[in-house]
């Protein structure tokens, strides 16, 4: 289990207004990702040193943002402005977050502007909805190659996540403790006032640290 990437919703500007935005901010410019066709989705990624990534996504007019959870939970952050929506951990095996979650994860996809396709399972959107601050479960099914951390600048790296939580309720939900998947970020937890979930993340580039 590692951290694998950062959601952020777009705000009302959409899609390429927050990219570029949130791009101008770090000196580096977010990708095309491609949509989400089972989510009702699209996203634009940044890749990040350490086999992590910074996605932005945006809800689209679409059936399948009603009635997928992820879809929903994009539609439900946009509509409040924008901003963080959650963190992500891939796992090498993701019937273990299965079967104690008691369902089946979600088949996921996206075609790049070039045409390839990007396959994973997902779980836990569900409980990231309900309460934020806990991260959703991932399971890539393409070569490491494909993975959209892939041709990353080493110079853009995660430096810390802010979390307002509480550190033992996201390790009940992953099944084991929360620095596993952390070890190599710094987190601060903060005593949520208000609704839990990811306050800031912290980027370090050419330029110095950026707080988002």
């Amino acid at each position: 289990m590692r951290l694998d990437h950062l959601s952020y919703a777009a705000g009302p500007d959409g899609l390429a207004s927050t990219a570029q935005r949130i791009g101008g901010l770090l000196g580096r410019d977010f990708t095309d990702g491609g949509i989400h066709p089972r989510f009702g989705t699209r996203n634009m990624v940044l890749p990040l040193a350490g086999d992590t990534y910074l996605e932005i996504v945006e809800v689209l007019d679409h059936p399948a943002s009603d009635k997928a959870p992820f879809g929903q939970a994009v539609r439900a952050r946009s509509a409040l402005g924008g901003g963080w929506l959650g963190w992500a951990v891939a796992v090498d095996d993701i019937s273990v977050a299965e079967q104690r979650l008691g369902r089946e994860a979600a088949q996921g996809s996206r075609h790049r502007p070039d045409g390839t396709e990007l396959r994973w399972k997902q779980i836990g959107i569900n409980g990231l909805m309900a309460d934020p601050q806990l991260p959703f479960f991932l399971q890539w099914e393409v070569p490491a190659e494909l993975h959209p951390s892939h041709g990353a600048d080493d110079s853009y790296a995660l430096a810390c996540l802010e979390i307002a939580g509480d550190p033992l309720r996201v390790s009940e939900w992953l099944g084991e403790p929360v620095e596993a998947p952390l070890e190599d970020v710094k987190v601060e937890w903060v005593a949520p006032h208000g609704t839990p979930g990811v306050i800031a993340v912290q980027i370090q580039t050419p330029g110095g640290l950026v707080r988002l």
